[in-house]
């Protein structure tokens, strides 16, 4: 049986990016070692499917290549004694869409080690609404939580804040009781993020050039998706025993800071993986999302597109020019 796909293919300096129909034949030759088949019905665009779609950076390291890092659906057919055909399920991470076929699919062979079984209260558009950055932002509150961060201790800043981590960590934090300050370059984003839950907007020019080692305390948390200067000054600007959890690097992979935070504060920075993240702790984040996460704030964050839109919006999603979650119908 046929189905469409994304479809990424390089020969030597030549790339191209096109939807494609596929067939079972596909799957079982590039993506044979999958235990489950999983008739996908929801994909999304995150940051790294922006940039291997956009052919902007090395994410992709076997060619050809269907992108997409995550997915959900139901299972099709299953050798893995977890699962069954009907189960319905959502997929993070794991190097799909970088080493293996991933879900910008009408399809997809997966491991069943990688399936998380889906919240019984989520739909499929609902989990790809959330997807990987949500279910990164879940894993950086729950950083900040085991790290002993309570809505008593004081402000949380969140960077990035009108992009999918940011969008869903503010919706979550302002729901657990934390008065949110969000960060973004966008002041048309204010309103938005205020709906969200945000008590204050925050200029990212504020964090994002070079700053003092040590700045006045103000966050007694952080979730950082923007990495760089703006890690540094957040940093700068911890409270005494404070948490950062870092989980992006939008502005940069370097982190031009000094240890004074960390010394002299007792600052914690606590970094957050979202791709190799252990089970238990992807399937703790899953059931939190399902009952912690306003879904009614979760559907304002959320634009729906078809399969063929989605190679338009990879550049979009680069430029920061996305606000929220784009949900991918691979049907439609």
């Amino acid at each position: 049986m046929s189905f469409r796909a994304l479809f990424l293919e390089k020969t030597n300096d030549t790339f191209s990016a096109s939807l494609r129909e596929l067939t079972d034949d596909d799957l079982n030759t590039h993506a044979g070692e999958g235990d489950v088949v999983v008739r996908v019905a929801h994909s999304t665009i995150n940051y790294k499917d922006g940039l291997a779609i956009a052919n902007k950076s090395p994410v992709v390291r076997k060619w050809p290549m269907v992108p997409g890092i995550d997915g959900a659906g139901v299972v099709e057919s299953s050798s893995h004694a977890g699962f069954k055909a009907g189960d319905r399920v959502v997929l993070n991470g794991w190097g799909v869409g970088e080493t293996h076929w991933g879900c910008l699919a009408g399809k997809a062979r997966l491991k069943g080690d990688w399936l998380v079984p889906l919240p019984a209260n989520l739909s499929t558009r609902q989990a790809m609404a959330i997807g990987t950055a949500g279910y990164t932002a879940m894993l950086c509150v729950m950083a900040l939580e085991a790290q002993g961060v309570k809505p008593a201790d004081g402000e949380v800043l969140v960077t990035g804040a009108a992009g999918g981590v940011g969008s869903v960590a503010v919706a979550l934090l302002s729901s657990l009781g934390y008065r949110v300050a969000a960060s973004t370059g966008r002041a048309a984003e204010a309103d938005y993020l205020k709906g969200l839950g945000a008590a204050e907007i925050i200029d990212r020019n504020t964090l994002s050039a070079p700053g003092k080692p040590l700045q006045k305390e103000r966050w007694a948390g952080v979730v950082d998706a923007v990495g760089s200067h703006t890690l540094a000054n957040a940093l700068a600007q911890t409270r005494y025993r404070g948490v950062v959890a870092a989980c992006g690097l939008a502005q940069g992979m370097d982190l031009p800071a000094s240890v004074a935070p960390f010394i002299l504060r007792g600052v914690k920075l606590i970094g957050v993986d979202s791709v190799m993240c252990p089970m238990p702790d992807r399937r703790a984040a899953w059931q939190r999302l399902a009952r912690d996460l306003d879904l009614a704030k979760l559907d304002a964050m959320t634009q729906g597109i078809g399969l063929e839109a989605a190679l338009q919006a990879a550049p979009k999603i680069l430029a920061g020019q996305v606000r929220g979650r784009l949900v991918v119908d691979v049907n439609a």
